[in-house]
Protein backbone atom coordinates (compact mmCIF):
# COMPACT_ATOMS: atom_id res chain seq x y z
CA UNK A 1 0.00 0.00 0.00
CA UNK A 2 1.36 3.43 -0.94
CA UNK A 3 2.16 5.77 1.95
CA UNK A 4 -0.15 8.74 2.32
CA UNK A 5 1.42 11.98 1.12
CA UNK A 6 1.85 14.58 3.82
CA UNK A 7 0.58 17.98 2.74
CA UNK A 8 2.83 20.57 4.32
CA UNK A 9 1.24 24.01 4.66
CA UNK A 10 3.51 26.99 5.19
CA UNK A 11 3.16 30.75 5.05
CA UNK A 12 6.05 32.65 3.49
CA UNK A 13 6.09 36.40 4.09
CA UNK A 14 8.07 38.45 1.62
CA UNK A 15 7.86 35.48 -0.72
CA UNK A 16 7.85 37.60 -3.89
CA UNK A 17 11.24 39.10 -3.10
CA UNK A 18 14.56 37.71 -4.31
CA UNK A 19 15.42 35.45 -1.37
CA UNK A 20 11.82 34.57 -0.47
CA UNK A 21 10.89 33.56 -4.02
CA UNK A 22 13.96 31.36 -4.31
CA UNK A 23 12.94 29.67 -1.05
CA UNK A 24 9.35 29.14 -2.31
CA UNK A 25 10.54 27.67 -5.61
CA UNK A 26 12.98 25.36 -3.82
CA UNK A 27 10.31 24.30 -1.29
CA UNK A 28 7.99 23.22 -4.10
CA UNK A 29 10.82 21.27 -5.76
CA UNK A 30 11.18 19.31 -2.49
CA UNK A 31 7.48 19.18 -1.55
CA UNK A 32 5.41 19.37 -4.77
CA UNK A 33 2.21 18.51 -2.87
CA UNK A 34 2.74 21.30 -0.34
CA UNK A 35 0.50 24.25 0.17
CA UNK A 36 2.46 27.52 0.23
CA UNK A 37 0.74 30.78 1.01
CA UNK A 38 2.87 33.75 0.00
CA UNK A 39 2.08 37.03 1.76
CA UNK A 40 3.77 39.98 0.11
CA UNK A 41 3.02 43.70 -0.17
CA UNK A 42 4.58 43.83 -3.65
CA UNK A 43 6.63 46.93 -2.95
CA UNK A 44 9.86 47.87 -4.76
CA UNK A 45 11.46 44.51 -3.88
CA UNK A 46 8.62 42.05 -4.54
CA UNK A 47 7.52 40.89 -7.98
CA UNK A 48 5.04 38.16 -8.87
CA UNK A 49 7.27 37.25 -11.84
CA UNK A 50 9.76 35.86 -9.29
CA UNK A 51 7.17 33.21 -8.45
CA UNK A 52 6.37 32.09 -12.02
CA UNK A 53 7.68 28.56 -11.36
CA UNK A 54 5.77 28.24 -8.07
CA UNK A 55 2.50 29.42 -9.62
CA UNK A 56 2.36 26.16 -11.60
CA UNK A 57 1.74 24.17 -8.40
CA UNK A 58 -1.82 23.54 -7.23
CA UNK A 59 -0.85 24.38 -3.64
CA UNK A 60 0.44 27.88 -4.46
CA UNK A 61 -1.63 30.74 -3.04
CA UNK A 62 -0.75 34.44 -3.16
CA UNK A 63 -2.09 37.11 -0.81
CA UNK A 64 -1.15 40.72 -1.41
CA UNK A 65 -0.96 42.33 2.00
CA UNK A 66 1.19 43.85 4.69
CA UNK A 67 2.68 41.89 7.59
CA UNK A 68 1.68 44.75 9.92
CA UNK A 69 -2.00 44.17 9.08
CA UNK A 70 -3.10 41.87 11.91
CA UNK A 71 -6.51 41.12 10.39
CA UNK A 72 -4.85 39.97 7.14
CA UNK A 73 -2.41 37.72 9.00
CA UNK A 74 -5.16 36.35 11.26
CA UNK A 75 -7.30 35.51 8.21
CA UNK A 76 -4.41 33.60 6.64
CA UNK A 77 -3.83 31.56 9.82
CA UNK A 78 -7.56 30.85 10.20
CA UNK A 79 -8.06 29.75 6.60
CA UNK A 80 -4.86 27.79 5.94
CA UNK A 81 -3.83 26.43 9.39
CA UNK A 82 -0.08 26.45 8.61
CA UNK A 83 2.59 24.23 10.09
CA UNK A 84 5.15 27.02 9.80
CA UNK A 85 5.62 30.68 9.01
CA UNK A 86 8.88 31.78 7.38
CA UNK A 87 9.40 35.54 7.65
CA UNK A 88 11.46 36.98 4.80
CA UNK A 89 9.41 40.21 4.69
CA UNK A 90 11.49 43.32 5.31
CA UNK A 91 12.26 46.77 4.17
CA UNK A 92 15.84 46.51 3.00
CA UNK A 93 18.76 48.48 1.63
CA UNK A 94 20.81 50.77 3.83
CA UNK A 95 20.47 53.77 1.51
CA UNK A 96 16.67 53.57 1.59
CA UNK A 97 16.72 53.39 5.39
CA UNK A 98 18.71 56.62 5.63
CA UNK A 99 16.07 58.44 3.57
CA UNK A 100 13.02 57.00 5.40
CA UNK A 101 13.91 55.22 8.67
CA UNK A 102 10.30 55.14 9.88
CA UNK A 103 9.27 52.85 7.01
CA UNK A 104 11.87 50.36 8.26
CA UNK A 105 10.55 50.55 11.81
CA UNK A 106 6.96 50.03 10.58
CA UNK A 107 7.74 46.92 8.56
CA UNK A 108 10.75 45.35 10.22
CA UNK A 109 9.85 46.00 13.85
CA UNK A 110 6.09 46.53 14.03
CA UNK A 111 5.36 44.13 11.17
CA UNK A 112 7.46 41.37 12.70
CA UNK A 113 5.86 42.04 16.07
CA UNK A 114 2.41 41.68 14.49
CA UNK A 115 3.37 38.37 12.87
CA UNK A 116 4.74 37.10 16.18
CA UNK A 117 1.67 38.20 18.16
CA UNK A 118 -0.80 36.64 15.72
CA UNK A 119 1.27 33.45 15.47
CA UNK A 120 1.57 33.17 19.26
CA UNK A 121 -2.19 33.59 19.74
CA UNK A 122 -2.97 31.03 17.04
CA UNK A 123 -0.28 28.59 18.25
CA UNK A 124 -1.51 28.86 21.85
CA UNK A 125 -4.93 27.55 20.81
CA UNK A 126 -3.59 24.47 18.99
CA UNK A 127 -3.74 20.97 20.42
CA UNK A 128 -0.45 19.70 21.87
CA UNK A 129 0.56 17.66 18.80
CA UNK A 130 0.02 20.49 16.31
CA UNK A 131 1.58 23.05 18.66
CA UNK A 132 4.75 20.96 19.03
CA UNK A 133 5.10 20.72 15.24
CA UNK A 134 4.61 24.45 14.51
CA UNK A 135 7.64 26.67 13.75
CA UNK A 136 8.13 30.40 13.23
CA UNK A 137 11.31 31.00 11.23
CA UNK A 138 12.59 34.56 11.26
CA UNK A 139 15.19 35.58 8.69
CA UNK A 140 17.71 38.24 9.69
CA UNK A 141 20.74 39.89 8.07
CA UNK A 142 24.46 39.88 8.80
CA UNK A 143 24.30 43.67 9.02
CA UNK A 144 22.95 43.43 12.58
CA UNK A 145 26.56 42.64 13.58
CA UNK A 146 28.05 45.80 12.06
CA UNK A 147 30.73 45.95 9.40
CA UNK A 148 33.75 43.73 8.83
CA UNK A 149 37.07 45.27 7.96
CA UNK A 150 39.57 43.49 5.69
CA UNK A 151 41.23 40.74 7.69
CA UNK A 152 38.51 40.59 10.38
CA UNK A 153 37.24 37.12 11.29
CA UNK A 154 33.75 36.31 10.02
CA UNK A 155 30.70 36.98 12.18
CA UNK A 156 29.26 34.14 14.24
CA UNK A 157 26.07 33.81 16.26
CA UNK A 158 28.15 34.88 19.28
CA UNK A 159 29.20 38.19 17.69
CA UNK A 160 27.64 41.12 19.60
CA UNK A 161 25.02 43.13 17.76
CA UNK A 162 26.34 46.44 16.44
CA UNK A 163 23.91 47.86 13.88
CA UNK A 164 25.19 50.88 11.98
CA UNK A 165 22.16 52.03 9.97
CA UNK A 166 18.41 52.38 10.44
CA UNK A 167 18.04 49.22 8.32
CA UNK A 168 20.33 47.10 10.47
CA UNK A 169 18.91 48.58 13.69
CA UNK A 170 15.36 47.70 12.60
CA UNK A 171 16.42 44.15 11.73
CA UNK A 172 18.23 43.82 15.08
CA UNK A 173 15.05 44.97 16.84
CA UNK A 174 13.01 42.40 14.92
CA UNK A 175 15.49 39.68 15.91
CA UNK A 176 15.12 40.69 19.55
CA UNK A 177 11.32 40.59 19.24
CA UNK A 178 11.52 37.07 17.84
CA UNK A 179 13.74 35.98 20.73
CA UNK A 180 11.46 37.70 23.25
CA UNK A 181 8.39 35.86 21.93
CA UNK A 182 10.24 32.58 22.34
CA UNK A 183 11.39 33.40 25.86
CA UNK A 184 8.13 35.02 27.05
CA UNK A 185 5.49 32.86 25.36
CA UNK A 186 7.41 29.73 24.38
CA UNK A 187 6.64 30.32 20.69
CA UNK A 188 8.90 27.97 18.73
CA UNK A 189 10.97 30.61 16.94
Amino acid sequence: MEAEKVKKTIVVTGGAGFIGSNFVNEWFSCYPDAQVIVLDALTYAGHLENLAAAQKYAGFKFVQGNIADASCVQAIFAEYQPEALINFAAESHVDRSIVDPEAFVRTNVLGTSTLLRVAAQWWGALDAERASAFRFLHVSTDEVYGALQPGDPPFTEATPYSPNSPYSASKAASDHMARAFHETYGLPV
